[in-house]
């Protein structure tokens, strides 16, 4: 079985050579790219199993090179852990708005990195196994239509741009209109149990989403105290 390929996006040499060593021992397979216009050529011609990037780097910024990879979802279905010196709440708010999958800050454990690659490649993994239910491929509820397959929306048959992240939140009330899901319930849907994020990020990715779906956003409904719903 070949051995995962990680993509270390990092312009201090001695934080990507300890990143690279840990990973290295860990038995993974490694790259490095020292700014954001190498990571992407990388990306073009590696094809990494999961990038850990940098926010602060040369030439084209991190979230940046987040943002491109994620608007290639066809072509890059990779998690991304951002691992940065940037640790303020906004900072990772952003980090996740941008399509990050996970956020470290430095300083960092070596073995908490470790774990959380392993964590995510686990997720990749299942999440490539996992079929769509028949039926479910396409949700039409309201005008708005969400093609899971396609990774696409349309409210009265025009276009909607998601990130990955309010796609995914869409899809899940959208799925199950009528239902009430605490915050928790919904990180736990859309990023995995594993993942640790406050509830107010998932405030901001719904105020975005709502946003983006113009009047349409009134069907994702605030419920006091607990969460979200989508109107029935």
């Amino acid at each position: 079985m070949a051995k995962p390929h990680i993509l270390i996006v990092e312009d201090d040499e001695d934080i990507q050579q300890l990143v690279s060593y840990n990973l290295l021992k860990a038995g993974f397979n490694v790259t490095c790219a020292d700014d954001g216009n190498e990571s992407l050529e990388r990306m073009e011609n590696e094809n990494p199993d999961l990038v850990i990037l940098d926010i602060m780097l040369p030439g084209i910024n991190g979230l940046d090179v987040c943002r491109a990879i994620r608007q290639n979802k066809e072509k890059w279905e990779t998690p991304i852990i951002m691992l940065t010196a940037k640790g303020e709440e906004e900072d990772i708010v952003k980090g996740l708005e941008y399509g990050a999958d996970d956020y470290m800050t430095k300083p960092f454990s070596p073995k908490v990195l470790i774990a959380r690659v392993k964590a995510q490649l686990r997720r990749k993994k299942e999440k490539e196994k996992k079929e769509i239910p028949q039926g479910q491929e396409i949700i039409d509820i309201h005008g708005i239509t969400i093609n899971a397959i396609r990774h696409e929306v349309t409210v009265q048959g025009k276009p909607v741009v998601l990130t990955l992240t309010e796609f995914n939140i869409l899809k899940f009330l959208a799925g199950r209109p009528g239902w009430v899901f605490s915050r928790q319930q919904i990180i736990d849907e859309v990023r995995g149990y594993d993942f640790l994020i406050t509830t107010r990020a998932i405030d901001v990715q719904v105020f975005g989403l709502r946003k983006k779906l113009g009047d349409a956003g009134e069907l994702i409904e605030t419920i006091r105290g607990i969460g979200y719903r989508f109107k029935e």
